[in-house]
């Protein structure tokens, strides 16, 4: 909240509560019927509306500031965002151009490989169990193999019998 605001918002609060003792005496005057004191109350009563109305259009002009704030703030990360918007857009074509500029690795699929694809989507087509020819499905079943920390393979011992009893 801006100062002023608070700042009018505390000295209107203030100031209405103290209205509230010129009014009670001018109320007793007026059961007395002492006009003089009634007259007297009156003018504190009005001293302490004018000041309460004075915090009331520091109030005002506390809010407006406020908002007019608020509304540059807003602006400022609006024009932040689209700018960052911008600048992502333009890493995004650079890196569309890059692919485009052949920077990029190409894939050249040998006769075999192209013959071999084509029985592979043969077999998918026919309803077989795996769409994987009989050439590679070797190749997928070879065991496991450990590399030692110089990266050297290292093959399990056969001779491991692990054996979990429950």
């Amino acid at each position: 909240m801006h100062a002023k605001t608070m700042e009018g918002l505390a000295g209107a609060s203030m100031n209405m509560k103290m209205m509230n003792t010129p009014f009670r005496v001018y109320q007793e005057a007026e059961r007395r019927g002492d006009t003089s004191a009634m007259e007297r109350a009156m003018g504190y009563v009005g001293e302490t509306a004018d000041k309460a109305e004075d915090y009331q259009k520091k109030v005002e002009k506390g809010m407006k500031e406020e908002a007019k704030e608020a509304r540059e703030k807003a602006k400022s990360e609006q024009e932040n965002a689209i700018r960052k918007r911008k600048e992502e857009h333009g890493e995004q074509e650079k890196r569309i151009a890059e692919s485009r500029n052949g920077n990029t690795d190409t894939v050249n699929i040998s006769e075999n490989g192209k013959a071999i694809l084509g029985e592979r989507s043969d077999l998918a087509q026919a309803g077989t169990d795996s769409g994987i020819p009989v050439e590679t499905a070797d190749v997928v079943k070879t065991e496991p193999v450990i590399y030692t920390k110089t990266g050297e393979a290292a093959r399990p011992e056969s001779s491991t019998n692990i054996s979990v009893s429950a």
